[in-house]
């Protein structure tokens, strides 16, 4: 078994519920509407919502078929430092100022955005970003 399989599959799952749910509730048309473009990325805020959220899906497909993982991890991570960057928004204005933990010690932090990004790393690079001879 590949060393890394289960942490592709986990990583397809969160992908996946996180993307495809929001497809048949509006909830991606919603967070273009009600939060991207709010936050100035209109008009084009449901269309960035809907690039996000396909590119998870395809994402997942990828780790999934355990092809092109580099690339999949890239355009997961690029995503996710949006989200710290530009969805500062997002990830800085909504989630930094509610602290570092999702549940627990706090609510909606930043530690899961955090630990999808540690994991990524570790699909995209099994035997470590640094090779010694």
């Amino acid at each position: 078994m590949n060393a890394n399989l289960l942490l592709r599959i986990a990583m397809a799952i969160i992908l996946l519920t996180h993307s495809v749910s929001g497809m048949f509730n509006n909830g991606i048309n919603d967070f273009g509407n009600l939060f991207l473009n709010q936050i100035g990325f209109a008009p084009y805020g449901v269309f960035l919502a809907w690039s996000i959220k396909l590119s998870h899906v395809v994402a997942a497909i990828l780790l999934l078929a355990n092809k092109y993982i580099k690339l999949a991890g890239f355009v997961i991570i690029f995503v996710l430092i949006m989200g710290i960057f530009v969805l500062i928004m997002g990830i800085v204005l909504v989630h930094f100022k509610e602290g570092w933990f999702v549940v627990g010690g706090g609510r909606n932090g930043v530690e899961y955005n955090f630990l999808l990004i540690i994991v990524l790393l570790a699909i995209m690079y099994p035997d470590g970003i640094i090779k010694r001879n």
